[in-house]
This record gives structure tokens, C-alpha cells and sequence, in this order.
């Protein structure tokens, strides 16, 4: 991964292909890589925690976080809500390959995640708090795999599904117990492309108990949630990578008391407890500043159709991206300028649903650091600046406007069921569509291959739409994470 794509952090546990982060141009690679120079490389240090010749490899990793935030789920300064203050945030993973065979791999990984010192409590979800998950079973899959000696592969158990920009699928790590699904992939390695098909459940994080995943009763209460992929990428294209996918939700009945709950959003029709069944069907494509002088972009198409909540529904997103980096320059500076847009429901009294469904992203560093906004009901633009002043730290500078897709239907926040205003705030108003605009830096030193700092500043400058709709004061976030990996 590469250093300087830091606020999404990936961990490869056993799969052979690449999906996403590739490394950052090399500035001193000119000419397409060729040198009448021979450079001399030492070979990577072996890993420490590596026995029996690669039959047994354990990994740890140890993260502390601490965050400050104000007014960022109220943006009302008179009010000391539980989401306002400081907290930590703790979390300690440890896990075990096992490869007594080269086409065989026994993974399992436990994870403790914890909230010190924060008023906001101890269960996951509530009042937005991470919450206490003391120790439970992250991952532990069997995976059957030698992808040098035959195209396929197979992986059964509670695994981490990530997709492209993790837009719709991705473990979305910047929450502490992060997400996992109990699944099944099946995946073909072609010459140039790969294939996965999966059918999968998510694992919904449960206080003080074993977590179960949702189609055997994660929730206590009977959902059944079961979700499907059948995703394509084509990579050694001259202009990048190429990904075709379709996803398939179906959720036998709604579920009003979990937090975890995808498709808890604040109802504008239906029922949450009707039934929901539909497909999303996308293209992505993604250009390799490598292979275009330092260009680069990124593009994404989702539409979706099927049941929503009992009602029929229909929806579509777009994001679309460009930059440039400059490789020869001192620093080099990246700048990248992306629009996203999510249909929201434009009838709130009606029998069709249109507002986009996230299913299950990595939204934090896709639409603002601050949490407040996900890919559903919006309109935002973001300009992208990032520098690279040592080879080891990087600083990224971005700033987003945001806009309602329509203000028939809620601002959704990034966890995509939960809304900054009730929907009646705006009900019969001539209310604006701009909720705002967000400044994000983000400070990243990679001290060794172990060992990462990581700061971030936002603040948040309240719209018209907060205005039109009561308290509009400006929000604040600071954070400090530390994170140890072996």
C-alpha cells in the first residue's frame, strides 16, 4: 500500500491479486523505467514473525486514537450533546496464517476494539459511539488457492470484502471494529484479469457476545440479510483499469433496533419492516499516473433497481475524477479535482424510492474526514492538493462543498441511515439545497515500516440549508492516531 493513501488502510491476509493502491509514481523512474545504471538493493529484512519456512505467520497490529469533536452531529454550540469532546479510541488485532500446503491457507484473527474515556457509552452505534467489542473473531476463513499453478480459487468464512474505491463494498477501517462478512468467493485469475463471485452476510458487532453475522441472527431479530457480487476488473488496459460488477441485496425484513443495520435509514415511504430486494449495477475505470505522464482519473457509475422497504424503487450515482501528478518536481505535488452525485427521493408521500443505497463503503476518505455525508441524496465537489516534503511523510489538503440531491429527502450521514436533520425540519419550507462546505488536512509520517503517526484537522462551514432548518454553527474535528503493525 502505498504511504501516501494512508487514510484507508488495507490488509492483505492471504489473497494473490492486487485490487486497489498501487504504489505512487517513482519521481526518479524516468524513461519508463529504463537505466544503463545497475542499482544495488539489499532484500527486504525476513519477517520476524514468520516460522517453519511461511507455514506459520502471525501478524499484530495495535492502534490508539484519540478524537476531539464538536458540533459535529448537532452544529448547535449551545448544546453539549454526548457526541461533543474528547474520547479514545483502542484496538488490538492478532492473527495466524497457517499454509501446510502451498495451495492451502487456515487464517483466523481475533480483535479487542475500545472506547476510554468517552461519554458517549459503550454500545457500538449509540449516540455514535465506537463502542466496547472486549475480544471477539475478526476473520477466520480457509482459503484454496495456488494462483501460479491454476486460475482459480476459493475462500470460505468470515472474511474482509473490499471493491475498487470501496465506494459500495470496503471493511471501512477507520471505524474501530471495522466490518467483516461471513462469505463465500469463488475467483478466476486470468491473463490481465480477475473475477470474483461471492455470496456473503454481514457480521454485525454485538456488546459483550460472540458477533454473530446477520443471516444467522446477528441482529436478535430474524433480518436475514444476504448480499452477492459477481465483480470483473480488466487491468493491463493502456489507460488503466476497467471493473464491470453486480451486486444483490436481499433483506427478508427490516430491523429498527440495530445500529449496524443497512437500510435503517429515516423512512420517507415503506416500511422498514417490508421486505427489500434489489441488484446495483456498475462500471468503474481508474487511470495509472505511471502509465500517463502523471495523469490521472478515476470514474464511477452505479444504478440500482428492484424493492426497497416494500416500495418499488430506482436510483443512480456518479463520481467522477481527475488529476496530475508531478513526478520530476521537488515534493511531489498531486492535485485532483472529483464530483459525486447519489439520487435522493424526490417524493417523500409516493410509492417509488429513488434515494441510492451505500450498501456497505469506506466512506471517510471518499466524502469528508468529518463523517457527515455519504453517497446518497448529494451534490459534492472536492478539490485535492497533497505533498510529499520527505520521502516518509506526506500532507494532504482537501476541501468539499456539499449540496442535497433534493431537500424532499435527508442528509444522510457517512453510516447511511442516520440524518443530520429530521426530514419535517425542511417539510413545506423554500429551503436551500447547500448544507456546506468541509476543510480537511491530513498529516501522515511513516517513522518506520512498523510504526505510522497520523493527524487530521477539519472544520466544518455550516450552509444555508442548516440555516433555513435551526442551529447552524460551524463544526470541529481534531484527531491523533498511532498505528503499530507487524
Amino acid at each position: 500500500m502505498s504511504s501516501f493513501a494512508a487514510e484507508t488502510e488495507v490488509t492483505t491476509t492471504g489473497d494473490n491479486k492486487v485490487i486497489e493502491n498501487a504504489p505512487d509514481a517513482n519521481p526518479l523512474n524516468l524513461d519508463d523505467g529504463k537505466s544503463s545504471e545497475t542499482v544495488m538493493e539489499n532484500a527486504p529484512p525476513a519477517n520476524p514473525l514468520s516460522f517453519d519456512n511461511g507455514k506459520i505467520i502471525f501478524d499484530v497490529q495495535e492502534r490508539l486514537r484519540w478524537e476531539n469533536r464538536s458540533n459535529n452531529f448537532d452544529f448547535n454550540s449551545a448544546v453539549r450533546s454526548p457526541t461533543d469532546g474528547n474520547w479514545f479510541e483502542q484496538r488490538f488485532r492478532f492473527g495466524v496464517a497457517v499454509k501446510p500446503i502451498e495451495w492451502l491457507t487456515i487464517y483466523a484473527q481475533g480483535q479487542s476494539a475500545l472506547e476510554i474515556d468517552g461519554h458517549r457509552g459503550t454500545i457500538p452505534g449509540m449516540n455514535a459511539a465506537e463502542g466496547d467489542d472486549y475480544f471477539n473473531l475478526r476473520q477466520g476463513y480457509i482459503q484454496i488457492a495456488n494462483y501460479d499453478e491454476c486460475p482459480w480459487g476459493f475462500k470460505i468464512g468470515r472474511q474482509v470484502l473490499d471493491y475498487g474505491d470501496q465506494r459500495l463494498v470496503g471493511e471501512q477501517d477507520w471505524v474501530n471494529y471495522s466490518r467483516t462478512f461471513d462469505a463465500a468467493k469463488l475467483t478466476y485469475q486470468g491473463h490481465g484479469f480477475w473475477v470474483d463471485a461471492f455470496t456473503s452476510t454481514p457480521v454485525v458487532i454485538s456488546r459483550g457476545q460472540f458477533d454473530q453475522s446477520d443471516l444467522f441472527n446477528g441482529t436478535g431479530t430474524d433480518r436475514k440479510l444476504v448480499f452477492s457480487g459477481l465483480y470483473l476488473s480488466i487491468d493491463p488496459l493502456p489507460f488503466g483499469t476497467w471493473d464491470f460488477y453486480t451486486f444483490m441485496l436481499d433483506q427478508s425484513r427490516g430491523n429498527t433496533a440495530s445500529a449496524e443495520g443497512l437500510l435503517n435509514a429515516p423512512v420517507t415511504t415503506g416500511s422498514l419492516e417490508d421486505r427489500s430486494d434489489f441488484a446495483t449495477f456498475g462500471t468503474r475505470i481508474k487511470g495509472d499516473p505511471n502509465k500517463l505522464n502523471g495523469w490521472e482519473y478515476s470514474g464511477e457509475f452505479a444504478g440500482q433497481a428492484g424493492v426497497l422497504r416494500g416500495e418499488w424503487f430506482s436510483a443512480a450515482a456518479v463520481s467522477a475524477g481527475a488529476g496530475y501528478n508531478f513526478l520530476d518536481a521537488a515534493w511531489r505535488p498531486r492535485l485532483w479535482l472529483e464530483y459525486n452525485y447519489a439520487s435522493g427521493n424526490h417524493d417523500p408521500d409516493g410509492d417509488h424510492i429513488n434515494t441510492f443505497q451505500n450498501l456497505f463503503p469506506t466512506n471517510h476518505p471518499l466524502y469528508g474526514i468529518m463523517d457527515a455525508v455519504a453517497w446518497q441524496n448529494t451534490d459534492n465537489l472536492l478539490v485535492s492538493a497533497r505533498v510529499s516534503p520527505l520521502k516518509n511523510v506526506s500532507a494532504k489538503l482537501d476541501y468539499r462543498a456539499y449540496w442535497l440531491a433534493t431537500t424532499n429527502d435527508d442528509w444522510y450521514r457517512a453510516n447511511g441511515f442516520t440524518a443530520v436533520r429530521p426530514l419535517s425540519a425542511a417539510a413545506g419550507r423554500d429551503v436551500s439545497n447547500y448544507t456546506g462546505s468541509e476543510l480537511d488536512f491530513v498529516l501522515t509520517w511513516d517513522v518506520t515500516k512498523n510504526l505510522q503517526w497520523q493527524g487530521g484537522y477539519s472544520h466544518f462551514f455550516a450552509g444555508a440549508y442548516l440555516k433555513d432548518t435551526g442551529a447552524h454553527d460551524d463544526a470541529n474535528f481534531y484527531y491523533l492516531q498511532a498505528l503499530i503493525t507487524f
